[in-house]
């Protein structure tokens, strides 16, 4: 092994391993010796985790995974969060039992994890919390801080190396920026990993507190193409300004760039709007998801300022997911699998 190998090796054990709280208050570019990221999004179980499902993920050569707790809101007018840490009103893989058992499993794998709790409001998106006092702002923002901050200290807890302090937050994050500038040190008191922020594919150029964090999050449901078949190329062509205008981003603030969602359906157009999730019957398409994946691996995974994603998303029970009949975002036991497989391996 020469130096050089010795150096970079000494370099990724010093930057992943916990810090203490002076070093944890400054981010650095550094976190880019974090790299790549080949990850997954793991979905939030209701049932205590068969260690096979790690087997399953470690398989396919991904070296971290995304845990996503939700808190709830009943619309968006509330201005209240229901999130619970212990079991009986969440799913077991939400409360700090099913987050401290599922990363354990997963870190003996050497996969390590992202602790991404995200709102959920039933029929809404999220990006459209905002409000039209500075009380009902206050109220909503006193309870977001104690959310984030219940799980940054069970991320500190269970060593967790990454956490994420929002997901799509969109107005949100535009029209409270100050908000975030000092909820920012607040985690860092309790939390000594890395940050980030998961924003929405429309809402990064405007995410003004990136400078404060480690990566700058994106979830990357970039429209591309409106063919119902594109080609890899023809989708490597319209990533171009898209590109450009990340790694823009990347130099003006000196962070990294991290897909902290990305994925396709199996299904023709899948790159028109890939964000969308409904579950209106349409047509398999396993070639459309296989070259949108290829496309996006082939124009980011060897950037040097890009590092990494996490695919949306891995279910548990990996058996039970039917590739020939399922047309969610998932590659499980779809050709798909084999091209995520390849591309992590390398």
């Amino acid at each position: 092994m020469n130096f050089k190998i010795v150096w970079i090796l000494l370099l990724t054990s010093f930057f992943t391993k916990s810090c203490n709280k002076d070093e944890s208050m400054s981010s650095s570019p550094l976190a880019a010796e974090v790299n790549p990221i080949n990850g997954i999004s793991f979905e939030a179980i209701n049932e205590v985790i068969d260690p096979e499902d790690v087997v399953h993920v470690e398989n396919i050569n991904a070296n971290w995974t995304a845990l996503i707790p939700f808190g709830f809101m009943q619309n968006l007018e509330s201005t209240t969060i229901f999130y619970d840490t212990e079991p009986g009103q969440v799913w077991w893989g939400e409360t700090e039992e099913g987050i401290r058992e599922i990363s354990k499993l997963f870190k003996q794998k050497n996969i390590e994890v992202l602790l991404k709790p995200q709102i959920w409001i039933p029929g809404s998106f999220t990006g459209d919390v905002t409000y039209d006092t500075e009380e009902k702002w206050q109220t909503f923002e006193t309870n977001y801080e104690n959310f984030i901050l219940t799980y940054a200290e069970i991320a500190e807890k269970y060593d967790l190396k990454m956490f994420a302090i929002g997901t799509e937050m969109k107005k949100f994050s535009v029209e409270r920026p100050m908000f975030w500038k000092q909820l920012i040190p607040k985690i860092k008191e309790v939390y000594s990993g890395k940050l980030t922020y998961a924003a929405n594919w429309d809402e990064f150029e405007h995410v003004t507190f990136y400078d404060d964090l480690d990566f700058i999050g994106v979830n990357a449901y970039f429209p591309l193409s409106e063919e119902k078949t594109p080609e890899v190329e023809t989708l490597k062509a319209a990533w171009e300004p898209i590109k450009t205008k990340l790694k823009s981003k990347s130099d003006l603030i000196q962070k990294p760039v991290l897909f902290t969602e990305f994925g396709y359906r199996n299904i023709d157009f899948t790159t028109k709007e890939p964000w969308d999730a409904s579950h209106a019957e349409q047509p398999i398409n396993h070639e459309a998801q296989i070259n949108a994946l290829e496309a996006l691996f082939e124009t980011f995974w060897e950037e040097e300022w890009f590092k990494g994603g996490f695919l949306w998303k891995w279910h548990q029970n990996d058996e039970n997911v039917d590739g020939e009949s399922n047309n969610r975002f998932t590659v499980q036991n779809k050709p798909a699998e084999e091209t995520l497989k390849k591309q992590y391996g390398n």
